[in-house]
């Protein structure tokens, strides 16, 4: 029961840490976000002195959370801390706030804090807040633990390097909760093993985060006024996770988090240890492709050169992160988009190697789902180039021996050609006698406009095709606001209408329904998310989502 509840103590600092950057979210929807987006935040994590090179991930909050309180409007935050000290004794406005600064951090130090596996493995944690006045923090820490001690706990208090360390203990060997006061920052852990090897990483800075060269090079590329980061040091955390990691093209990871007018931009770096695959083509515009599909399309993925799809720099991450958690190094690119994966074993071909490896211009994928959000229909278009012919001609030849017809027909004034498979159906007449008609399905339609060949899955979705004019996507008002919170240039987009199609997204990657259960006040809140990736520099992969939300 006691093991649980210290458990519980450091998960509820994890589950805290998570919830104050999704409270983040709710502050543009408060009062004006203006004094969150022009600063108060910590430059960088302070607590990385603490944490270990080796250390698999470090996560911190960048903002003193009454700031963050003052800006929401709905008290989610002041709910959070309240059943966080719930049963602790501890009032939060009067033995934390006053000292409170800009920086709560939690790291995951150690694998094993003894480094004895025979005894089984012990994660270690640390949790570091900053304080803006140290004398009221260490009194801070004194209340904890002697209302611990009142509760019946055993403490055990120890000097290690000129830090008071306190811990309470159980029937176990090993404390469930440390702390200490040390400079500007109060730290907990879950044993006093990790608070040692905090105050030792202070005191050997080869030792610390800090003076990580990967971190160094993470750190410049955390943008100013970022509300919260995240660093990574994928091996380790891949074996913390007991994930299959393959041969890592990129070691280490840092995520931001920042406000703008419009709406959260969450931006990634992945970095290499050596040089990696030439950056992707850079766009400053969107393609004309999405000049062709509808704003009501649900999902669009947009770009420059499918071609050369499986060798870029994002397929190198992308591989690396699936086989992590699947094990398995199958190719994912072509079963990004579920209903097109459909049209794979429908028509027994290999989207990467039948159609993607013949466009290398400008091209658009789009799924246009219905209310329940059950069938999508699909649109793919492709700039003109010298292969398209060769993709019509490949096309043809797989629909015929498919046993699918191709037919010229004529819509609203359009020369268009349906592969279609032709059904017999029965009608009963009068007198007993029967006739036979012909019915013809259209499996798949295509026609060029301007400089593009245009594919769908119906003439229902090309007749949407041929009226899109100043409705398409490209010109919708949420579309233009999203792909503004992107950094330009940039290799492209992938577009998600939140309300139409996250349920494709989850049953692509069924982890995000986890995700939406733990999110769901703020996925509530999103309109759209747009994700790209950006940058020029070998070596590093740099990419970001943005969350547009309902104003």
């Amino acid at each position: 029961m006691r093991q649980n509840s210290l458990f519980g103590f450091l998960a509820a600092g994890a589950i805290a840490l998570l919830l104050i950057i999704i409270a983040g979210f709710y502050w543009f929807f408060g009062k004006s976000p203006v004094n969150l987006i022009g600063g108060g935040t910590a430059s960088e994590p302070g607590a990385a002195i603490f944490v270990s090179k080796s250390a698999p991930v470090m996560v911190s909050v960048l903002m003193n959370p009454g700031k963050l309180e003052a800006s929401s409007s709905d008290g989610e935050l002041s709910k959070l801390k309240t059943s966080l000290l719930a049963n602790t004794g501890i009032d939060y406005k009067k033995d934390v706030q006053p000292w409170l600064g800009n920086e709560i951090t939690l790291a995951v130090t150690s694998l094993d804090i003894d480094r004895d596996a025979a005894n089984g493995l012990q994660t270690g944690y640390l949790m570091a807040l900053a304080s803006n006045k140290p004398e009221k923090s260490r009194e801070f820490v004194e209340l904890l633990f002697s209302k611990r001690a009142i509760a019946g706990e055993n403490l055990v208090v120890e000097q290690y390097e000129g830090v008071k360390l306190i811990s309470d203990t159980s029937s176990s060997e090993k404390g469930l909760l440390a702390g200490a006061s040390v400079g500007d920052f109060v730290l907990f852990a879950n044993d006093p093993k990790v608070l040692r090897d905090a105050i030792n990483n202070v005191q050997a800075p080869d030792l610390n985060l800090t003076n990580s060269v990967q971190y160094q090079k993470a750190l410049k590329q955390l943008p100013k006024n970022s509300l919260a980061a995240a660093f990574l040091n994928l091996p380790a955390v891949a074996e913390w996770q007991k994930l299959k990691l393959p041969k890592a093209t990129y070691d280490s990871q840092i995520v931001s988090l920042r406000l703008n007018s419009k709406g959260l931009l969450a931006e990634t770096s992945f970095l290499a240890s050596s040089a990696t695959s030439s950056p992707s083509s850079q766009l400053s515009q969107p393609v004309g492709a999405l000049e062709y599909i509808p704003e009501t399309a649900g999902l669009a993925i947009s770009g420059v050169d499918l071609s050369n799809l499986d060798k870029s720099d994002l397929a190198q991450v992308w591989k690396q992160l699936t086989t992590a958690i699947s094990g398995s190094q199958k190719d994912v690119t072509s079963g990004l988009v579920q209903p097109l994966t459909d049209v794979e074993k429908a028509w027994g071909i290999d989207l990467r190697h039948d159609i993607f490896s013949l466009v290398q211009g400008e091209y658009a994928i789009a799924l246009l789902p219905d209310q329940e959000q059950i069938n999508y229909d699909w649109i793919f278009v492709v700039e003109k180039s010298e292969d398209v012919p060769l993709l019509i001609s490949r096309l043809d030849a797989i629909a015929s021996s498919q046993g699918l017809n191709i037919n010229c027909l004529t819509l609203d004034n359009q020369k268009i050609f349906a592969w279609t498979k032709l059904t017999t159906v029965t009608n009963n007449a009068e007198r007993g006698s029967e006739s036979i008609n012909l019915k013809a399905k259209a499996k798949g339609v295509h026609t060029s406009l301007g400089n593009y060949e245009i594919f769908t899955s119906s003439i229902d979705v090309m007749n949407q095709v041929l009226k899109v004019k100043d409705n398409s996507l490209v010109k919708n008002r949420n579309f233009q606001d999203s792909i503004a919170g992107i950094p330009q240039p940039n290799q492209g987009y992938l577009y998600l209408d939140w309300a139409k199609s996250h349920e494709i997204v989850e049953r692509q990657i069924p982890i995000l329904k986890l995700v939406e259960v733990v999110a769901k006040p703020f996925l509530d809140k999103v309109r759209s998310l747009i994700v790209s990736s950006y940058g020029s520099d070998t070596g590093l992969l740099k990419g970001g989502i943005f969350f547009q939300l309902h104003s």
